[in-house]
């Protein structure tokens, strides 16, 4: 992918948003509970989470919100992305324009085809689940370990655990392997931008 290197994100004193988006079903919204819960993990930052249910919950795109902040959250709800992952090519030109200039945009690049910028991570994460993990349901989750190798956002040990803590009973392998696959698979593309590839 083309596009200029990007730093490891610094979540700033006062407020960072991200926003996880997608279809209904592709599991954004309980994606965005484990990156809150991994992120408040060591009880530094206070964190928010919120999400649209409504007609998005049969296939449109809908998306979920997580804000941190060392200090006070006033209000619970993204209004500036600092980081926006979309899914699909509905929720990217959905919530695109509420990315900030310098913001972290990751993409999946089979479903995402129109990307309104070169400055972006590009991965399949629904191919890789299907083709690695053996179940696409667990993209949500190689997403999260992606998300954690690109941002430095959350320790690879402290996701891991958030995300074996909500698994469902007999699932725990596949979701342990969905994020060591997103971690590869985002550290790759980290090393390959810096290398200006």
């Amino acid at each position: 992918m083309a596009g200029k290197i990007l730093d490891k994100i610094e979540i700033p004193q006062d407020r960072f948003e991200l926003r996880l988006s997608g279809s209904g079903g592709q599991g954004m919204i309980l994606a965005s509970v484990i990156l809150g819960e991994a992120i408040g993990a060591d009880g530094t930052k206070n964190i928010t989470q919120s999400q649209s249910y409504g007609p998005e919950a049969r296939g449109g795109a809908s998306k979920a919100d997580v804000v941190v902040s060392s200090g006070e959250i006033f209000y619970p709800k993204a209004m500036k992305l600092d980081l926006l992952l979309a899914m699909t090519q509905e929720s990217l030109d959905s919530y695109y324009p509420f990315l900030k200039e310098n913001g972290t945009l990751i993409v999946d690049d089979v479903l995402v085809t129109e990307v309104p910028t070169d400055n972006y991570y590009g991965l399949p994460f629904t191919r890789l689940a299907r083709e690695e993990a053996g179940h696409v349901m667990v993209a949500n989750v190689i997403a999260l370990g992606a998300i954690g190798a690109i941002t430095g956002i959350v320790t690879h040990e402290t996701l891991v655990e958030a995300v074996l803590a909500r698994a469902p009973r007999g699932t725990e392998e596949k979701n342990r392997k969905a994020v060591e696959i997103g971690y590869r698979e985002g550290a790759r593309l980290l090393k390959e931008k810096a290398a200006g590839k």
